[in-house]
């Protein structure tokens, strides 16, 4: 019998699950996510589920690793503060490309340096200005992004970057050839910037992981979720963080198709932070041809296609401007207060009691913030400091921490660095009141709802007097907004000819008076015409009342709740990798390596080199990744034109996939 152990980081719980041999599922646990240390969490549901089987640590196979990190903190704004270098490149691209914004006032150096099109030197790298910046201005960061002008048809001066990164600081440096060999040198900056900063939390989950695991006595080796749904090494994750984006998701995907063998149907994924719709094809999911796009950033990252929304049963409940006073949920995740009540009990009851004896709404009703320990504080700035300081170790009333409005500002550049969490309504607490939920603190939940209730429309009167009614309102703005994420999804995947973005069309009057099935003069009737399977611990609560709004036959599997977990451990080790033969002369055809460019005398021995290079590469990473049983495939993308009569090799882009088996232990 070999026993597989899946396990899944989301933002709220932690799952894990134990499969015998790829066939059924055994036992199934569930703990909360602990932020500060993650291994807390993955250490309970990894107990539990052993005890509730019956089985020793020893009998563990492989365990593999699904997380929702890299998400959320793109979603939400997280990570450490990173160093772009940027060669070769035009500083106007910072602003015109995003990464101005990507990098939210940490350092950047634009440097001289880069490559042609053909792999030929353009300008000789600064290294003294490089020098000077890493001991200066880029000295405090805890790692770097290097992306160089046509690095992926010569990577000489990013691999040279790096040497001098690892002589003068030591730290981690993220290169962008690594991560794409495609061309776009501002969207592979975006990608190595991305990476860069995901890299601290994402050795510390992993690193904590495999201690923990070690220490319940589990010695099978340990594999991350990509966010193609395909399994990579626990090393390889520490190297390449943004990979891991979408893990999650990917692994709700291929966990999907294993709980229910369906072919064709939307996977809607709900969770504390994001909502995650995918369409299932053939029994397989689709992979994004753009690349990533999570947190409004498009990267180069290969990825299950995916419209990842900031919607979950921990969004923050926000009222919008306007007469109507309408209610909108996300993208930011809040601890709900029936949880936060959970862990202070008596200071949260106390605050929202004296809170509800004010005849007048405050600012920050229902409001808490609590430090997240173990999270790097450097670079902050005075402001920064003094709220961090008044937060202190425990749980404290927003109104308590915040002397001024510009003070609020710094405590979201807190929560965005991963310091401090913020705790507010969410429609969790709504469940609790209307009783779909009885894991936390209903009491404190009633309260914080009748405080957010008190809030005036833009008409004056007030929002909801009744804490069950406004409970009714959050759960019917989710299933609104859950509707919509999946209408949208549906719509980008329709064939062109509808004329209008799938945002217009999911929000379009005849649409919605369809769904209402409009009968008037004109009949209207609309709905999904696929089968929805909904996963995700909250989804039975949810998803029921959206597979009515939608008119569609709403799959709740068997062990929807882990999901992730399952798919985080039967899925495979796979790794494409892609190179370019160009031809920058007649009767030369070049091969770009990340060994410098090699020229042949014809395109037939040019390429049949790269493929044997990608092969060999690929392989022998799936083999390191833990794998075994490995095969590969490889496609050829050649362009070629008709020039008087006579046929001319432009270009070809090959790409090779190897694939096999997790290696599991004897």
């Amino acid at each position: 019998m070999s026993l597989l152990l899946g396990v899944d980081t989301g933002g709220t719980y932690t799952d894990a699950v134990l499969i015998r041999d790829e066939r059924a599922v055994i036992a199934s646990a569930k703990s909360l996510t602990t932020r500060h240390d993650l291994a807390q969490g993955i250490g309970a549901a990894v107990r539990a589920v052993l005890t509730q089987a019956q089985v020793g640590p020893g009998d563990v196979a492989l365990a593999s690793l699904s997380t929702t990190l890299a998400t959320n903190a793109l979603v939400e704004g997280q990570g450490g503060r990173v160093g772009l270098i940027y060669i070769g490149f035009d500083a106007r691209d910072l602003e015109a490309h995003g990464l101005h914004e990507a990098l939210r006032g940490d350092p950047c150096l634009v440097l001289a340096g880069g490559h042609n099109h053909a792999g030929g030197q353009a300008h000789p790298l600064d290294e003294a200005a490089l020098m000077a910046w890493l001991q200066g201005e880029g000295a405090d960061v805890s790692a770097y992004a290097v992306a160089a002008q046509f690095a992926t048809r010569n990577p000489g001066h990013e691999l040279r970057a790096e040497a001098l990164i690892r002589q003068v600081q030591g730290k981690p440096a993220s290169l962008s050839h690594h991560l794409s060999a495609k061309l776009n040198g501002p969207k592979r900056a975006l990608t190595a910037l991305l990476n860069a900063r995901l890299i601290g939390m994402t050795h510390r989950l992993i690193g904590r992981a495999e201690d923990v695991l070690a220490e319940i006595g589990i010695s099978a080796p340990l594999m991350v979720v990509r966010g193609d749904g395909a399994l990579m090494s626990a090393a390889q994750a520490k190297e390449r963080p943004i990979e891991t984006i979408l893990s999650g998701p990917a692994a709700s995907i291929v966990g999907a198709r294993w709980l229910t063998g369906a072919q064709n149907a939307l996977v809607s994924d709900i969770g504390g932070t994001t909502t995650d719709v995918a369409v299932l094809r053939d029994g397989r999911p689709a992979i994004d041809p753009a690349g990533a796009e999570v947190g409004g950033w498009r990267t180069m990252v290969e990825a299950v296609a995916m419209r990842t929304t900031g919607l979950g049963g921990d969004s923050e409940l926000r009222m919008l401007d306007g007469l109507a006073g309408q209610l909108s949920l996300g993208p930011r995740r809040l601890l709900p207060v029936s949880l936060v009540a959970m862990q202070a009990p008596e200071l949260v009851h106390e605050v929202l009691d004296a809170q509800l004896r004010s005849t007048m709404p405050g600012e920050h009703d229902a409001r808490f913030v609590r430090a997240v320990p173990g999270v790097d504080a450097q670079g902050l700035g005075e402001r920064e400091q003094a709220v961090l300081a008044r937060v202190g170790d425990g749980v404290q009333p927003v109104s308590a921490v915040l002397k001024s409005r510009l003070e609020g500002q710094a405590l979201a550049r807190l929560v965005g660095r991963g310091l401090v969490q913020v705790a507010g309504v969410t429609p969790s607490d709504a469940a609790h009141v209307l009783g779909l939920l009885e894991a936390w603190d209903k009491a404190a939940a009633e309260k914080a709802l009748q405080l957010f209730g008190r809030r005036r429309r833009g008409t004056g009167e007030m929002l909801a007097p009744n804490p069950t009614d406004l409970a009714r309102m959050i759960i019917d703005q989710l299933t609104e907004q859950t509707c919509l994420a999946l209408l949208e999804s549906a719509f980008a995947e329709e064939q062109p000819g509808f004329g209008l973005p799938p945002a217009d069309l999911a929000r379009h009057v005849l649409l919605a008076r369809g769904l209402q099935r409009h009968a008037g003069l004109v009949r209207l009737e609309a709905g999904l015409n696929v089968d929805v399977i909904g996963l995700g611990a909250s989804a039975p609560t949810y998803y029921p009342a959206v597979g009515q709004a939608l008119h569609a036959r709403m799959i709740l599997p068997e062990h929807a709740g882990v999901a992730n977990a399952i798919g985080a451990v039967v899925g495979r080790v796979t790794l494409r990798r892609a190179g370019t033969v160009t031809a920058p002369s007649e009767g030369k055809y070049r091969v770009h390596l990340a060994t410098g460019p090699q020229d042949f005398i014809t395109p037939e021995e040019a390429m049949a080199h790269l493929e044997a290079v990608l092969r060999a590469e690929a392989e022998a990473e799936v083999r390191a990744g833990g794998a075994e049983g490995v095969q590969s495939t490889a496609t050829r993308d050649e362009r070629r034109a008709v020039v008087e009569a006579r046929e001319v090799f432009l270009e070809a882009t090959i790409t090779v996939e190897a694939t096999g088996r997790p290696r599991v232990a004897a």
